[in-house]
């Protein structure tokens, strides 16, 4: 079996809208094409020995052990591939459950989809999958010790893709309540909601976070200080720089026990407590000093008490955890390296911050601390005898926490609740020591040792003992209070021809509401007027561009077959999807061999519109008509008649609609017909001369119209948009010179041939082609190109694009004449390969008043002839 092409989807795609996370693994099965699993001598055996949980995967039978079933009565390998990868995942910890395998038009070749939660370990999974048949198929088994390699190499993928527990779980919560969010590419930020509504966080850095609150919680000292005058128990302590200085301190502070740390840490690294003698408190400067980046040392009075951390959010405290430092219980055999074994085979424990708990690691500073209880690694403990492994308390270094949010007194939440205003961070966790939580601290002698930006939500989120708290629903309700937008309005478009100009012309429409109007084209990303970037941008990373733009109000996205097709969507819904027709392009690529095939890849925009937004679908064209029946939202048709029975059964039931009628573009809902212009004032439309201009048009209205623009503003966009060079580059450009007129289009299907040859249908005086086709269509579609050319024109040249994709030199213009002979056998026509001798030529023979149509592969080169023509004309 070989791989031949691994792609990863990541929004609303060709195979499910509501499962975006795929993997599609274009696989060929050689010898195992036309082998079913009941054919191979010991594979059902083998797979089961290997895997067998696989026994859970229910499959289309429905039922527990549904797969092996089909695997012993006989299944094709591209399907058991599917499920193993699956299945892979799963042991690793990643759950998942959809798959899809289907055949292609390639005999022997098949596309198998499944479901991934990290996209690294999922194309690792599919090609950890195809391995292992392969091994059962050629041995009768897979070796053990590559499967576990396979597991581990699994968790490790996820392991190191992980958002971070506190980070996870703000996601999991917005998720909850479908808040959009991205990971934007620098610092592990990530972002929630679109466009001028995004707020971001930083692990528990929020964008409400001030730079002056973060710098002056990690100045340890400096945040006593400002504590100390506010009038909150805080430790006695100073800042030394030099180890001379360390026995001043010591007395300056009282005496022993005392606790060193360093003036800028974090996650406890560096910290002694309870020192005692001079020994230890000169091995606690050493350590300090060194995780100190400023080399700048704390040294405090020692308070006795437990540790807790006090979270507050947004003012509010939110929960309240006794945190316990790493440590093991005897039981009266073990030694202390054996307990320390036995509590990290804990499933909860994990490495670093990727499990509830974190392992117990022995290192130097273990070591030192059990030598001043008295103990090594090999003493035995007594029955029930506690030996700790860190003097704090910090979850990412073993330690345990119990929630004790239901404990705390009433003033010290009043103190918590100052302190943090006092710093003024958004989000803090506050270090106290005391001796009992349900005291004030003032009584018991309790100090606030610490305000901590960037808390950690771990030891709230799951505690080992207690109450797991909801500390991510409060961060979320601070960033988008009730009633906040999250989103901004996003209108998708799609289809064969026209989406360019039809994207364009509905962002011209929203620019006449004052708002920031962010839209994607075929050539550029555009903000308002500004281009951001030149090329074809109209897959899911250039939608990104402008959904993660903060200035941007509405987002007009032009959204083509190859994105979706590659890596889905980049939103999770859109309030309105506009799909304005479907044809014959592009088929035999991507294995989108039909045109019914390539409708189901343009409904994605539609079925990706949410319940209260609207698909705008082209009621003239039967297959986009058909798509009403996949989508969950409302509905809005648009059609050159009036009279289409679809629309009026649409209206009648009290539905929305735009249509052609008496020259006018007009909105139809329930019993009201609102004219918006008539098409002679609309510029776009030629004057009424080009019917596809008009039917773009009136998905433009009636996309704006039904996510609200005011009819004024619609009116004031389609009176003032031009089918220019400027705006619209290659689509229906037409330029007066001399004594004739040139016509630049991008039309390069049958269908953009015949949209274009509507309008030049009705040009009076000659019409001349300068025609071409892209080298990855099809036979039989270059030679309906040449059957159209010859109907819509008076001579042709027929030329080639520069880049052949493909093909030998002069075998698109061969099938391109072939078509035109066949149609008309008397076409008067002439072939020129090289485009610009092609156009120089067309240029240069139309007669008086004619009409030379240029479909160009360089839609710039194109006009730069003709304005070089205009300009001497002009001199």
């Amino acid at each position: 079996m070989k791989i031949l092409k691994t792609q990863t989807l990541r929004g609303p795609n060709y195979w499910s809208i509501r499962r975006q996370k795929l993997i599609v693994m274009r696989l060929d099965l050689e010898d195992l094409a036309d082998r079913p699993s009941n054919e191979i001598p010991g594979f059902y055996e083998g797979l089961v020995k290997v895997l067998p949980t696989i026994e859970e995967h229910f499959c289309s039978l429905g039922r527990r052990g549904g797969f092996l079933e089909r695997v012993r009565q006989g299944t094709y390998m591209g399907h058991i591939i599917e499920h193993v990868a699956l299945e892979l995942q799963e042991l690793a910890g990643m759950p998942v459950g959809f798959g899809r395998t289907r055949e292609t038009s390639t005999p022997g070749v098949c596309n198998v989809v499944f479901e991934y939660v990290d996209e690294q370990a999922g194309r690792y999974a599919g090609r950890a999958a195809v391995r292992l048949c392969r091994a059962i198929v050629d041995t009768g088994t897979y070796p053990k010790a590559e499967f576990e390699q396979d597991i581990a190499d699994l968790k490790d993928l996820h392991a190191n893709a992980s958002l971070g527990p506190s980070t996870e779980t703000i996601v999991k919560e917005a998720e909850a309540r479908k808040i959009p969010w991205m990971m934007l590419s620098a610092r592990a930020m990530v972002q929630f909601g679109y466009g001028i509504h995004q707020k971001r966080i930083q692990a528990t850095l929020s964008s409400y976070s001030g730079i002056l609150a973060v710098e002056l919680a990690c100045d340890k000292e400096g945040t006593k200080t400002i504590l100390q005058d506010a009038g909150i128990p805080v430790p006695c302590g100073t800042v030394i720089q030099y180890l001379d200085e360390l026995e001043d301190a010591i007395e300056d502070v009282g005496g022993y026990p005392i606790v060193i740390k360093p003036l800028d840490g974090n996650h406890g690294r560096g910290i002694t407590i309870n020192i005692k003698n001079w020994q230890e408190a000169e091995a606690a400067y050493d350590l300090a000093s060194a995780e100190a980046k400023s080399r700048s040392v704390i040294v405090e009075r020692f308070y006795q008490g437990s540790d807790h951390r006090i979270l507050v959010i947004n003012g509010k405290l939110i929960a309240v955890a006794e945190r316990i430092p790493a440590h093991v219980v005897g039981d009266g055999r073990s030694t202390i390296e054996e307990l320390i074994e036995e509590t990290n085979r804990d499933p909860n424990r994990g490495e670093g911050h990727d499990n509830v708990l974190t392992k117990i690691t022995i290192d130097r500073t273990s070591i030192s601390v059990l030598e001043r209880q008295g103990y090594t690694l090999k003493t035995v403990l007594r029955q029930g005898e506690i030996a700790y492994l860190r003097d704090t308390a910090n979850l990412s270094t073993g330690g345990i926490a119990i929630d004790r949010t239901d404990d705390i007194h009433p003033e010290n939440i009043w103190i918590a609740e100052r302190v943090v205003k006092l710093i003024g961070l958004d989000i803090a966790g506050i270090d106290v020591v005391t001796p009992d939580i349900t005291k004030p601290l003032q009584e018991v002698g309790g100090v606030i040792v610490e305000v901590n930006a960037a808390p950690g939500f771990r030891m709230h989120v799951a505690p080992s003992r207690g109450l797991p708290r909801n500390v991510a629903a409060p961060v979320l309700d601070m960033l988008f209070p009730k009633g906040t937008p999250v989103r901004i309005p996003i209108i998708a478009l799609t289809g064969t021809n026209g989406k360019t100009t039809t994207t364009r012309l509905t962002a011209h429409i929203y620019c006449q509401t004052g708002k920031v109007v962010g839209y994607t084209t075929t050539d550029g990303i555009y903000i308002n007027d500004y281009l951001v970037q030149k090329g074809d941008n109209t897959g899911p990373q250039s939608a990104s561009v402008i959904l993660k733009d903060p200035t941007v109000e509405v987002a007009v996205l032009e959204t083509a077959r190859g994105g979706i097709l590659r890596s889905g969507l980049a939103f999770d819904s859109c309030d309105i999807g506009v799909v304005l027709n479907v044809a014959a392009d592009h088929l035999g690529i991507g294995d989108i061999d039909t045109i019914e095939q390539m409708a189901k890849v343009k409904s994605v925009v539609a079925e990706t519109v949410s319940p209260d937004g609207y698909a705008v679908l082209n009621a003239d064209d039967p297959l986009v008509a058909a798509m009403a029946e996949r989508v969950k939202s409302k509905i809005a048709y648009f059609s050159m008649n009036p009279d289409n029975p679809i629309i009026q059964n649409h209206i009648r039931r009290g539905g929305m609609a735009a249509v052609y009628e008496n020259g006018y573009l007009s909105i139809l809902e329930g019993e009201w017909t609102l004219r918006i212009e008539e098409v002679v004032n609309v510029p776009v439309t030629m004057g009424g001369m080009a019917p596809f201009m008009i039917a773009n048009a009136l998905a433009a209205c009636l996309a704006a119209f039904a996510n609200g623009v005011d009819i004024e503003a619609i009116r004031q966009g389609i009176r003032t948009f031009s089918p220019s060079a400027n705006q619209t580059p290659g689509r229906m450009n037409l330029f007066k010179l001399s004594s004739f007129h040139a016509l630049v289009d991008y039309a390069h299907n049958p269908a953009g041939y015949e949209a274009v040859g509507g309008f030049v249908r009705n040009w009076n005086g000659e019409k001349l082609g300068v025609v071409g086709g892209p080298g990855d269509r099809r036979d039989e579609d270059l030679i309906l190109l040449g059957k159209l050319s010859a109907q819509i024109f008076d001579r042709i040249i027929v030329k080639e694009d520069d880049d052949t994709r493909g093909r030998e030199r002069g075998e698109v213009a061969d099938l391109i004449v072939k078509g035109m002979l066949q149609e008309k056998p008397d076409a008067r026509y002439q072939t020129i390969l090289d485009e610009t001798e092609a156009i120089e030529t067309g240029l240069d023979r139309v007669d008086n008043g004619g009409l030379v149509v240029i479909f160009p592969e360089s839609v710039s080169r194109a006009i730069a002839l003709i304005k070089k023509r205009q300009n001497h004309s002009d001199s």
